[in-house]
This record gives C-alpha cells, sequence and structure tokens, in this order.
C-alpha cells in the first residue's frame, strides 16, 4: 500500500483519485450494444449472452422447475443465514413507511403528499465468481415492501445457462415476479427498451462493472430512471491507537477481494497503528483464496496519516466513501460531523461485512465520490410522492388575488383567467 504523511490540502484531489477508467474509453462499446439490442430485441441479447458468457440457450425466463431444484441444492445453514438477513432487512426498511402529509397551507387550500410505488422495477444482479446473492435481498425486499408490482430481475448465466442457486433461492424468497438469465450491457439495454423476453421497466438498479454502469447511466437517455451513479467498491477507514489492527486490515481486504479496480484507504493519527495495519494486510492476504484480486486492488490504495481528527475529517469529506468506518477514541466527532458518506460503521466491532449482509441497513451505495449528492438505496427508492391539492370555493377566494397578480406579471394572461373566472363565479354565488 502507498504510504503518504501529512498531504498539503491542494494535493488531495491527486491522493484521491479513483482508479477508474473514464466514461469514454468505453461509451462507445455501450452504445453499440443499446442500439442492436433496440433494434434486434431478443436476437441481440442471445448474440451477447453467447459472445459474452458462453451460454447458449432458447429461453431465457428462469421457469419454476429450475428454481425449485436450484433451492434444493441450497444447504439449510445458507437458508438460515439468508432468512436471517432477509429478517432484519425488512425490519429496518420497514421502519421507513411514512404517513400521509397534509397541510391546510391557507383556509380552504389543502394540500397533502403521498407516496406511491414505482410500477416496474428492474435489478440486476452480478455473477460469476462473487455471485451477489446479498443484494437481491437488498433490493427485492424494499421493493416489496414499497409495494411495486412488478420485479424483474436480470444476471448473468454461467456457460451452462444457469443462474447460481442462492441467488435464485433469494430472489424467490423476497417475491421477485420475473427471472432472466441475461448480463452485462445487454440486460440493461433489454430492461430499457423492453423485448420479447425482457420486460421494459421504469427504474434500475443494482452493482455491476464499469460497463454495465455506464449502461444505465445511457438508460436514463430513454427515460429509465436508475439508483445512482455507482462503480468499484471503495471502504475508508480513519483510526488511531484504539483500533485494533488486525480488524482494520480484515476490512480493508473486505473490500479490496471485490474487484482489481476497487479502492481501500486508512486516514489515521497514528504512525504506528499504519505500520501495524500494513503488517496484517500482508499477512492476511496471503492466505486469501481472492489473493490475485485482493493485491492489485491494495496496490491502488493509501495509508494516510494526519495530525488530527480535524485534517482527517476534512480530508474524507473531500473524498466522500462508499463506505467509512470509524475506529476512533472520539468517534461521536467523526459521527456528528461527517458530511460525505454512503454508509457508517462505527468502532472496532461493527465490520463493514455486517452491512453487506445481515445487520440490516442497505449495500447498494453511491461510489466514486456520489456521496456528496446521492443517497444510498432505502425505501424511498422505490416509491415516488405524489402532490395533491383541493381548493373550495372560500379558499379561491384566498389565495385567488395573489395568484393572478402572479400570472400576469409573469405574462401569463391564460393562467390569470383560469383564476378570474372562479372568483367571478364566486361573487355571483353570493349574490344568488
Amino acid at each position: 500500500m502507498n504510504k503518504i504523511f501529512n498531504p498539503k490540502p491542494e494535493t488531495w484531489s491527486a491522493i484521491l483519485e479513483r482508479p477508474t477508467k473514464t466514461v469514454d474509453d468505453i461509451e462507445a462499446t455501450v452504445k453499440e450494444i443499446f442500439k442492436e439490442v433496440q433494434k434486434k430485441g431478443d436476437d441481440a441479447v442471445a448474440k451477447y449472452t453467447s459472445f459474452f458468457d458462453g451460454a447458449t440457450f432458447e429461453n431465457i425466463q428462469v421457469s419454476k422447475s429450475e428454481i425449485e431444484e436450484a433451492i434444493a441444492t441450497i444447504s439449510d445453514e445458507l437458508k438460515s443465514a439468508i432468512q436471517l438477513a432477509k429478517s432484519n432487512i425488512e425490519k429496518f426498511h420497514s421502519a421507513q413507511k411514512t404517513d400521509k402529509v397534509v397541510v391546510e397551507t391557507t383556509e380552504g387550500v389543502y394540500c397533502w403528499q403521498e407516496k406511491r410505488p414505482i410500477q416496474k422495477i428492474g435489478l440486476y444482479i452480478p455473477g460469476g465468481t462473487a455471485p451477489l446473492f446479498s443484494t437481491v435481498l437488498m433490493l427485492a425486499v424494499p421493493a416489496t415492501i414499497a409495494g411495486c408490482n412488478e420485479i424483474v430481475l436480470c444476471s448473468p448465466p454461467d456457460k451452462k445457462g444457469n443462474i447460481n442457486p442462492a441467488i435464485l433461492y433469494a430472489a424467490d424468497l423476497c417475491g421477485v415476479t420475473k427471472i432472466l438469465k441475461v448480463g452485462g450491457i445487454q440486460a440493461i439495454a433489454g430492461m430499457t427498451f423492453g423485448t420479447k423476453s425482457i420486460p421494459k421497466v421504469y427504474k434500475i438498479f443494482g452493482p455491476g462493472n464499469q460497463f454495465v454502469t455506464v449502461a444505465k447511466q445511457l438508460a436514463t437517455q430513454f427515460g429509465v430512471a436508475i439508483d445512482m451513479p455507482a462503480g468499484p467498491s471503495e471502504l475508508l477507514i480513519v483510526a488511531d491507537d484504539t483500533a485494533v489492527p488486525a480488524f482494520i486490515a480484515s476490512d480493508l481486504l473486505s473490500q479490496a477481494e471485490h474487484g482489481t479496480d476497487s479502492q481501500v484507504i486508512l486516514v489515521s493519527t497514528s504512525l504506528e497503528l499504519i505500520d501495524k495495519v500494513e503488517e496484517e494486510v500482508q499477512k492476511q492476504l496471503d492466505v486469501l483464496p481472492r489473493k490475485a484480486i485482493a493485491e492489485k486492488a491494495i496496490a491502488n490504495s493509501k495509508l494516510i496519516f494526519v495530525e488530527n481528527d480535524e485534517t482527517a475529517l476534512e480530508l474524507i469529506d473531500e473524498y466522500g466513501p462508499e463506505h467509512f468506518i470509524i475506529c476512533t477514541k472520539d468517534e461521536d466527532f467523526y459521527v456528528n460531523n461527517i458530511g460525505n458518506a454512503g454508509s457508517v460503521f462505527i468502532g472496532n466491532y461493527t465490520p463493514e461485512s455486517a452491512g453487506d449482509y445481515a445487520s440490516g441497513t442497505n449495500h447498494t451505495l453511491p461510489t466514486n465520490g456520489y456521496a456528496k449528492n446521492y443517497s444510498g438505496v432505502n425505501l424511498d427508492s422505490f416509491t415516488k410522492s405524489m402532490t395533491f391539492q383541493k381548493i373550495s370555493e372560500s379558499g379561491i377566494q384566498n389565495i385567488g388575488k395573489a395568484i393572478e397578480i402572479m400570472a400576469e406579471a409573469e405574462g401569463l394572461q391564460a393562467h390569470k383567467n383560469a383564476v378570474t373566472l372562479r372568483l367571478e363565479s364566486c361573487k355571483v354565488s353570493k349574490t344568488l
């Protein structure tokens, strides 16, 4: 890992740069596949599934019998773990429900807000060497709680045309309405335009590689919303001498093993801790099954020493980490003052892995500094707020004159007239 000591603020931007490709590098490929899926539908999806995943089959929809066969292969131990995680995620996201807000802004003028579910949701779940069945829980559970009518899940198949059994189990458990064997750019394009086999959705959720990330961003140009711009996983830890070096190292590696383009950073006011964590990282790295992946990610990562908590906080807010772990004596300083972070983990016994799986919070979070202006996925991500208003005869008389004046000042005579007619009607009714 790269050690950096007391970096000057003017160097922070360069030091904290993410190891990701620019959109320009891959946008041409994404656009080409989008155009082909839009034009040729399932034929294009099948072509790219064969090309990228090496899988060829007639029906991309997972059947009920396939789901049942997959569930039979899952151990009772894993099923129990998934059920526990689902229960905690349900509890946390159910608590996020809000009541209808009703206000009488002026006598006779009633305004209210209600939340309604987004009717058609698309979930993208990565497969491969790290099939993220946990992400199924994080997305399908709140979608179900929100009341989304249609929950479509796309996940890349293996060469035999199968989706990981744990993904299928979690999807079935959480109420996913349709599961499709399709991944990558072609899955996002399919959910964007709709094909004979893939329903068109209103909003797409889920992580993926940089090609999937760019594909999701391109989908927004065709009227489909996305959860957030997202990229490779990242973690920043702030720690002092009260932290346990082995714990810190394990957390750094837990994110580093996600992918070679992941980034992990330790910011510390203790030189001794930095040295101990570096030793622990190497020790734990040597025995990891995904050592080759984690090793490359660690090469992109930093150990940063700063003199005090105030400087550390300023640097962390500049970075805006996806995951932020606090292991310091004065943890309240960071908890109370952090402005930019996707999800915060506090204390030596709160690993980032807890949020990834079973504590109850959502692990679909903003990366690449988007924590400065985006929230992580929550119950509201699956709803939209609708406002209503009802104005009585007395109410239009109370606010009508103000509307007329404002409309005329903006040169919108028809707006004014819509009120004037009603006010005149009120005068007539009073004389009757």
